[in-house]
């Protein structure tokens, strides 16, 4: 049982520690994000996603870019969609 506690407690303050830092590697912006490392490289070679290469070959990642890039392509939900109709419709109606 302490066994399993000390592995919770150091899952518990890695995590703590990723969303502490301010720039990431590759393999903390994948585990940040819930991804594979062949998805993050995969993005950075598209140019899909922000990252910085300082020395020309790793990949460092600042993490409220990714935050904010995370939170792009948002999906209405369906009350927005019906909000969005209504609107319209009014608007419509009173140009008539």
């Amino acid at each position: 049982m302490s066994e399993e506690i000390k592995q919770i407690a150091e899952e518990i303050t890695r995590k703590s520690v990723l969303c502490a830092k301010e720039v990431l590697t590759c393999s903390e912006a994948a585990e940040y994000m819930g991804v594979s490392m062949s998805y993050i490289y995969k993005l950075t070679m598209l140019r899909k996603i922000p990252h910085f290469k300082p020395m020309g070959k790793m990949c460092y990642f600042n993490r409220q870019e990714l935050e904010q890039w995370l939170q792009t392509n948002r999906v209405a939900t369906t009350d927005d969609i019906e909000q969005q109709a209504q609107d319209y419709c009014l608007k419509k109606g009173g140009e008539k």
